[in-house]
């Protein structure tokens, strides 16, 4: 790549979160394979953040790769409606298999912000169709669903970056976040406001939507399965859906296939996305209950009203099918282990830090929680020099790797981002 690609990129191209009149530098990645980013500029850089969270398997793998030139030889695509084929049957197949049993019905869609929109949808028409049309949904402060109209509705309404579109989202209900550590002793005060808001608003609850266990790009909390357990029940109790977005911690990164497993507990709606195709192509799932899909069904609409246009991609679809298959036939629970303990004894080190707040781990996850924001390109520029990739934001430095990471390129990682919490000139203070 050349500097006058990378000029037109910065003038013509907008990158997440980014602004167009003082865009952040980006680096240009020539080629990518296992744990390991190749810049065209030379540098090779150990990737610690899975591609936001889907890459589980690294980079490049041939399992994923041979999957792919198989199903582009049959067909890249064919449209969903009156057609079916075996890529999405057999994913189907696995999805309902490995989640839990009263998850029956699977919607295919494109991403995981659609997956969220898609369970909303559905518990919408859910009580429109028992005659009983209820609108709004209760949540946790501080959590984070998505960034289309829907999941923006029922992201933190103050403290997050979907607050400049407050007035034009539905009004949401919003139950103060858990303080309950998930490594810490469960606080029985911790569920009082969360319950008076559901005793006060029982009746127009169409569903409570929750990360299980860890609330990702709103704070990256990770917080007592207890909670769960209580909301299942409760829920139950008032006839109420649960709907779980799994789409950050599905597939094992909290140290469970999916993290409601931490509470043993089973969801009316989850939704699945971003590891779901081992992070080679967009994908994401939606999975209800047959009382809630035949609730639909039956209704005034004759069935759900929602199909994308690439729903149920045979190339997604196959690629996923292959990446389901990598996760259940290898040790993830190992490696999982192995990261997460060494992510404990790496990164407390950093705890020492007088600019540091907080240092947590759970799974594959490990976040250093600092007093200040980051200057996130001087922070970027810093790791790239180290030879690794973490992408802070806000007062978060974090790690996500790939489940295939080795111990001395987590090292790597860990030991930069220690190194970086002691340098004041990393954050805007």
């Amino acid at each position: 790549m050349t500097q006058d690609d990378l000029a037109f990129d910065q003038r013509h191209i907008w990158h997440p979160y980014t602004s167009m009149t003082r865009p952040l530098p980006v680096y240009p990645v020539a080629s990518a394979s296992g744990c390991e980013l190749q810049l065209s500029t030379g540098e090779t850089l150990v990737e610690g953040m899975s591609s936001w969270w889907a890459t589980l398997h690294g980079y490049n793998h041939p399992r994923l790769n041979a999957a792919l030139k198989t199903q582009i030889d049959q067909m890249s695509h064919v449209m969903f409606g009156g057609i079916t084929h075996q890529p999405a049957v057999d994913l189907c197949r696995k999805l309902v298999a490995m989640t839990p049993a009263p998850l029956e019905c699977v919607f295919l869609a494109d991403t995981g912000s659609v997956a969220v929109e898609v369970a909303m949808k559905m518990a919408l028409q859910y009580w429109h169709a028992k005659g009983e049309p209820r609108q709004r949904f209760l949540t946790f402060r501080n959590g984070y669903h998505g960034d289309t109209f829907g999941a923006m509705s029922v992201c933190d309404p103050d403290n997050s970056m979907h607050s400049l579109w407050k007035g034009y989202l539905a009004e949401n209900l919003f139950a103060p976040a858990p303080q309950s550590r998930f490594d810490g002793e469960w606080d029985e005060a911790d569920m009082v406001g969360f319950a008076r808001m559901m005793a006060a608003h029982r009746h127009e609850i169409a569903a409570v939507i929750l990360e299980p266990v860890v609330q990702g790009a709103g704070g990256m909390r990770m917080y007592h399965p207890e909670w769960l357990k209580r909301i299942r029940k409760m829920c139950d109790r008032e006839g109420i859906l649960l709907i779980a977005d799994e789409i950050a911690t599905g597939f094992g990164r909290t140290g469970k296939l999916f993290a409601c497993e931490h509470a043993d507990i089973s969801p009316d709606i989850l939704c699945l996305g971003k590891a779901l195709t081992g992070g080679t192509m967009t994908l994401s799932a939606t999975l209800a209950t047959r009382e809630i899909a035949d609730t639909i069904s039956d209704g005034e609409a004759g069935c759900f009203m929602h199909g994308p246009t690439f729903m149920g991609n045979p190339l997604a679809c196959a690629v996923a099918n292959e990446s389901l298959a990598i996760l259940q036939s290898g040790d993830w629970q190992g490696q999982v282990a192995a990261i997460e303990g060494q992510l404990k004894r790496e990164l407390n080190d950093a705890a020492a830090s007088e600019n540091v707040a907080d240092v947590r781990v759970l799974g594959a996850i490990g976040v250093v929680e600092t007093h200040y924001p980051v200057n996130q390109a001087v922070l970027q520029k810093f790791f790239v020099e180290r030879g690794v990739w973490v992408r802070p934001f806000g007062k978060l430095i974090y790690l996500m790797p790939p489940y295939i990471i080795t111990q001395e390129q987590l090292t790597r990682l860990t030991s930069a981002v220690v190194d970086a919490v002691n340098i004041p000139a990393h954050f805007v203070i």
